[in-house]
């Protein structure tokens, strides 16, 4: 059993949450929420971390003991909806955690449960044939839509609970997710053909409003390639701009790899669920990343688990749809003629995004793409500095 209620501005409601003991909970503290952590005197065990980033910029009270939860919100925006797990528990990731959204202003106000949406997202691919363009189809015939509008609530909160099962198992223990129309999902993604509805994330999602910029190419590249790969990221840092990749092995892993040594900021977009480690090798930088940084995915998590392997594949060049959405510009280091790079560059352009392809591709003989693409408006690029101030015209401060 678990309860939703509704929680509106300047109102502090107290209500039971849970039916078990919790003895180390603290009694009550209050503060400001952080990059996703509360921050103010007292606080210490579960209270960390305990009202997520969906009340970022608002000033939370908060407070508990063995039977209830109180929150106060004080902030002037739309209502939202919290939620808490009954049993103190629910998976490893969600115990004794409240969420909740705050609404956007240049958005409509709908009072959401997190559990609920990602429930209906699991469901909406759990169906039959399901894909990003007939999801994203749904939703283009009713565009005022959230996913637990389009699935029935039953059937969202029971999925939901299988998903964040699968999560727990996997060691996820603590995610968050964006939901278009609620909170603070990124607008610049509705400029994809197929856009996504839904985000799970992994570390500080503040990243994803920085100024970010995306570095990308073979899985195989050569030593130059790495050689320049470090030395974009290097001039990328100094600028103050965020690195996204894939972490896909070869240039995305020297990108993430070089932005970490160099002190910068990195953002890793990936083609799994967040509980996958892909490839294997890089699981070590992927719990970095997750910890110290960002990791995005729109990989739904039931369903990617009972595909095929071939049709685990079809989700890394979607997630490079994603990528150059969230992101200003692309840049392609190297890449061959089939490679899934080739998806960000006709995604980039078609999105409006600025499309950078390094001097080294034009001059492969083998290679034809980068004079088609150059055709389509991309940039030639000689030298790094005319990445920079052509970026210099998107930046935003």
């Amino acid at each position: 059993m678990r309860h939703y209620f509704e929680v509106e501005p300047h109102e502090a409601l107290e209500r039971p949450v849970t039916d078990k003991q919790c003895p180390d909970a603290v009694s009550q503290s209050s503060g400001s929420v952080v990059n996703g952590e509360l921050q103010g005197a007292g606080f210490e065990g579960p209270v960390e971390g305990t009202v997520e980033t969906f009340f970022q910029g608002s000033n939370v009270s908060f407070s508990t003991s063995s039977a209830t939860a109180r929150i106060s919100i004080d902030d002037r925006r739309s209502p939202v909806r919290v939620t808490g797990a009954s049993d103190g528990c629910y998976g490893s990731s969600m115990g004794q955690r409240a969420l909740g959204f705050e609404m956007k202003s240049n958005q409509p106000a709908r009072s959401i449960s997190p559990v609920l949406e990602l429930g209906a997202y699991e469901a909406l691919w759990l169906q039959p044939g399901a894909s990003f363009k007939k999801i994203a189809d749904k939703f283009r015939a009713q565009p005022d839509a959230l996913p637990s509008d389009i699935v029935d609530e039953k059937l969202a909160r029971e999925t939901a609970d299988r998903a964040i099962d699968v999560l727990t198992k996997a060691g996820v223990e603590r995610f968050g997710i964006r939901v278009h129309r609620a909170g603070d999902y990124p607008m610049t993604l509705r400029d994809a053909m197929h856009p996504v509805e839904l985000l799970y994330f992994l570390g500080y999602w503040d990243l994803a409003e920085t100024n970010c910029v995306a570095v990308v190419g073979t899985r195989k590249p050569s030593e130059e390639g790495i050689k320049r790969t470090r030395q974009l990221v290097r001039e990328l840092v100094k600028a103050e701009w965020t690195v996204v990749s894939g972490l896909a092995a070869g240039v995305d892993t020297a990108a993430h790899t070089a932005a970490l040594k160099l002190g910068g900021r990195t953002i890793a977009v990936i083609g799994t669920p967040i509980g996958q480690i892909y490839p294997k090798e890089n699981q070590e930088l992927q719990q970095r990343l997750a910890d110290e940084m960002l990791v995005i995915s729109q990989v739904p998590v039931l369903r990617y688990a009972k595909d095929h392997w071939k049709i685990k594949r079809t989700y890394f060049p979607e997630r490079n749809v994603t990528m150059s959405a969230l992101t200003k510009a692309t840049i392609i280091i190297e890449a061959g003629e089939t490679s899934g790079t080739l998806t960000q560059a006709r995604a980039a352009l078609h999105q409006g995004r600025k499309l950078f392809i390094l001097d080294s591709c034009f001059r492969n003989p083998k290679l034809t793409w980068p004079e088609h693409f150059k055709a389509r408006g991309a940039i030639r690029v000689s030298d790094f500095s005319q990445i920079l101030e052509s970026l210099a015209s998107v930046h935003q401060d």
